[in-house]
This record gives C-alpha cells, structure tokens and sequence, in this order.
C-alpha cells in the first residue's frame, strides 16, 4: 500500500491528473514520502504514453488518408502529452537552456534558471525540442505505417515516454542537488541522492516497456536504445557537473525531454537499417 501511495504523489507531482478529495487525504503528504515518490516517475511515463498512443491512434482512425495525416496526428498527440503533464519537464528544459546557454558563472545561471520568465535560449531550445519531436513521431508513422501498421508506432511512443523518465532518476542517483534551496519547488524530490531502491523500483517500472519493445520481434532494436539513453545521459551528466556541480529540478526535465529526443531519434536511425 505504501508503494501506492509514493506512486499516486508521483502522478499528483508530474502530471495534471487530480489526486484530490478522500483519494488525497488516503494518500497523505510527507518529505519523505515525496522523495521517495521520484522513483515512481517511469510510472508516470505509463500514463502520459498511454495518453499519447491513444491520441495517435484516435487521429490516424479520424483523420482522412494524406501525406499530412502522421504530421497532424503527431502534432495534436504532443499537444496533448503537454496538457496532461502541464509541459513539466519542457519547463525544466527552458529554464536549463536560459541558465546554462550563455558563458556565466555557477551562481547565476541557477539564478537565472529561477526565473519564471523565458529568455532567448529557452524559446529556441523549447521551439526545437518541441518541433523534432512532432517530426520524428510523424517520420516513424510516415514510415512504419504502410508496412506494419499503426500499432508498433503506438508502442514504441509509449514505452519512450516511459524508458526517458528513468534517466532523471540516474542524476538523482549520481549528482549533488544544487539549486536555490529557498525557493525550490523539487528540494522534496530531488534534493537529497536517491538511493539504489529508488533506482531499482524505476528500473521495475521499465521492465514491461523493455518487453513490449522486444515482442515487437526486433530485440536488437532493445539495446540501442539503452545505448542512446546512456550516452545521453552521461553527456549531460558530465555538462552539469562542469556547469553547475550538480543538478536541479530543471535539470531533471531537461533530461527526461533529451532523452526522449534521443530514444526518437534512436527508433529513426535505427529503421533505416530494416528497410
């Protein structure tokens, strides 16, 4: 029971679906409980891919047959995953891009990370992430479609919405949180390192992503997504530590948000090689 309720604080924290009323106050709030929550956050990508696949496949069975329909479909499906986490982790990628895009010191860049408002480098960062992913999923629709159908397409956006919200917790496990204590809005989450349960438990969460993708019939297809989450991860990893010496919570969204570039990116590269 004590699993479940880490896990609905981690859907209540990274999404827009209401955990409210009895269901709350069964629920219940601690900074414990809260950071133990982090490690339910792959669980979430099981909502929010979800949500997506059904988005996608709703649109392909509604909108008419054109060589516009995966783009729009595409579109929509991302505007939707952006409603139902309130564009959390694009946020922490906007704020990263503005603290970290120009040459300054520790100090103000997580300064600048604080602020609420968006400077240059996080529009274009968020204007780019946003768009690449629209092309790539529309690209696997355009291209998976016509020989396979629409349902691999659907999987594989729903476990990389799952297999992305793991890497986070590798910088939870790895890097010091150093962001503004006083005004932090994931010091509960983020601002202590995350234990090898905690790691062990997002590492559970992915387990049947990792299945579906292998049912597919390509488990070769398996580890190089592994691979591209790794050498994204570590990359960034690497960049934070010599930036800013740690993590924040912005760091964790930017992470997440690149990692789901990379497996999409990763799926493309990789089908070019099966036709």
């Amino acid at each position: 029971m004590q699993a479940l309720r880490h896990y609905l604080l981690a859907v209540q924290f990274f999404s827009r679906i209401p955990v409210a009323g009895r269901l709350a106050a069964w629920v219940g709030w601690s900074p414990e409980m809260q950071r133990a929550s982090a490690a339910h956050l792959p669980g979430v990508g099981w909502l929010v891919g979800l949500w997506a696949a059904l988005l996608l496949a709703a649109l392909l069975w509604l909108l008419p047959a054109s060589p516009w329909s995966p783009l729009a479909a595409a579109l929509i499906s991302t505007a939707g995953t952006l409603w139902l986490t309130g564009g959390f982790h694009e946020d922490g990628l906007a704020d990263v891009a503005d603290g970290l895009g120009g040459l300054v010191p520790p100090e103000r860049a997580l300064e600048i990370m604080k602020d609420s408002r968006i400077g240059a480098y996080g529009v274009m960062a968020l204007l780019m992430a946003l768009l690449t992913k629209v092309v790539l999923i529309a690209l696997l629709l355009s291209v998976m479609q016509p020989f396979w159908g629409p349902v691999p397409v659907l999987i594989l956006v729903c476990c990389i919405h799952v297999l992305s919200r793991f890497a986070p917790l590798v910088l939870m496990r790895s890097l010091p949180h150093v962001g503004l204590a006083a005004s932090s809005k994931t010091l509960h989450i983020a601002g202590r390192q995350l234990g090898w349960q905690g790691l062990l438990t997002g590492g559970l969460w992915c387990l049947p992503a990792l299945g579906l993708l292998g049912w597919l019939g390509v488990w070769s297809f398996v580890p190089s997504l592994l691979a591209a989450m790794l050498l994204t991860t570590w990359l960034l990893q690497r960049w934070l530590l010599q930036r800013l010496g740690g993590m924040t919570g912005d760091c964790l969204g930017a992470c997440q948000q690149l990692n789901e570039l990379a497996l999409l990116l990763a799926s493309c590269i990789y089908l070019r090689q099966l036709l």
